[in-house]
């Protein structure tokens, strides 16, 4: 079997908000074969970014759009070919966008090798370590915090047990940061899990005080408080507080997850694994992660790929206990582009059984969001 195309798929809705939500627009990564069989993969990123590194014509022998890298290539060679896409963008690709669209893409290669042998991601991966897991209710905060008490309840009602809030308006004085977290445990009650995203807003002192004022309302996490560069200040925070401290979604590759787990002490780590480089990367991550007694979960606020690959690799690592699961009420693409949805059953996701993610593009929904 051999790769004869890889297609980097730009969609986008017409009205797109000034907002944190990477669900308006999505890069699909569609990865074909001589064989007639087809694997798909995301890119949570910047997507014509992404886009470029893909489809862009080889440079030089540092410097090659990943294409021209991977026609004519084995597609179950995935880690040959994620070092072959690594080594040949030396120079633009060691970090964030480069590495991000190799996600997609060695994403789309695992589909492809799963499909092929008839089996899921999750046992090509050598999983056995769960059978269901946990979702947490994830959400942009409400513009006020008494919206945010309306939507904890609303998903509470739903049937969620853990529930996360982020971005605005956090980060705009102490007290509506702290009459945010306080509405938002009101309307979840005293049972669930109240996950805190505080959105890159702080600095190191400003988030020690946060945290201990929200350590009243019981916080599970307290996510991305910090920018993400600013390792020292995560293990100034870190080692501050008693209330746990997440980060990772930022993070592109093993080399800087190791960074933020030993300088910065952090407690959970998050991958992203259309931003990590995809599941030959994230089981690294997740083996030196284990290491270190430090627990992985995913992040994942795009479409139901996304959420596919997340259950794959949770599922497949001794160390993971909940699963993003975006439940922004507005419209998204998540809704149209894939046939499948992913639905929490009994406050649980069951593992996938299909071959391969188990998820399929909407034909229709591609052409109708389609750019380039």
């Amino acid at each position: 079997m051999k790769i004869t195309n890889v297609e980097a798929i730009y969609l986008r809705l017409p009205q797109v908000k000034e907002q944190c939500d990477s669900g308006q627009d999505a890069l699909v990564v569609r990865v074909s074969t001589d064989a007639g069989i087809t694997g798909i993969g995301e890119v949570d990123s910047s997507p014509l970014a992404v886009k470029g590194a893909i489809e862009g014509p080889f440079s030089h022998t540092t410097a090659s759009g990943l294409r021209e890298l991977l026609i004519g290539e084995d597609p179950f060679q995935t880690e040959y070919l994620w070092y072959k896409m690594y080594r040949k963008n030396t120079y633009g690709g060691r970090r964030g966008v480069g590495v991000h669209a190799m996600s997609g893409i060695d994403m789309a290669l695992w589909d492809i090798k799963g499909k092929a042998l008839g089996q899921p991601v999750w046992k090509l991966l050598g999983s056995g370590f769960h059978r269901k897991i946990r979702p947490y209710a994830s959400s942009l905060f409400g513009a006020t915090p008494a919206e945010t008490r309306e939507r904890a309840a609303r998903f509470r009602d739903r049937g969620f047990t853990a529930v996360k809030f982020g971005w605005d308006p956090m980060g705009q004085d102490e007290k509506t940061d702290i009459a945010l977290v306080r509405e938002a445990r009101k309307g979840l009650g005293d049972d669930g899990d109240l996950l805190i995203d505080a959105g890159l807003v702080w600095d190191a002192k400003t988030a020690i005080q946060r945290a201990r004022a929200f350590q009243q309302y019981n916080i599970f996490w307290l996510e991305e408080p910090l920018l993400p560069d600013d390792y020292e200040g995560y293990r100034k925070l870190s080692e501050a507080v008693d209330v746990r401290i997440a980060a990772g979604e930022e993070e592109s590759n093993r080399l800087s997850f190791i960074e933020l787990m030993d300088r910065g002490k952090v407690d959970i780590i998050q991958v992203d694994l259309t931003r990590c480089g995809g599941f030959t990367e994230a089981m690294k991550i997740a083996s030196l992660a284990i290491d270190r007694g430090v627990p992985v979960v995913n992040h994942g606020f795009t479409t139901y790929i996304n959420v596919a690959a997340a259950l794959h690799f949770l599922y497949s690592i001794p160390n993971s206990f909940i699963l993003e699961f975006v439940v922004e009420e507005e419209t998204t693409l998540r809704d149209y582009i894939t046939k499948q949805r992913i639905v929490a059953k009994d406050g649980y996701l069951e593992i996938p059984q299909e071959p391969g993610l188990g998820i399929d593009l909407n034909e229709e929904g591609i052409s109708k969001y389609r750019v380039s």
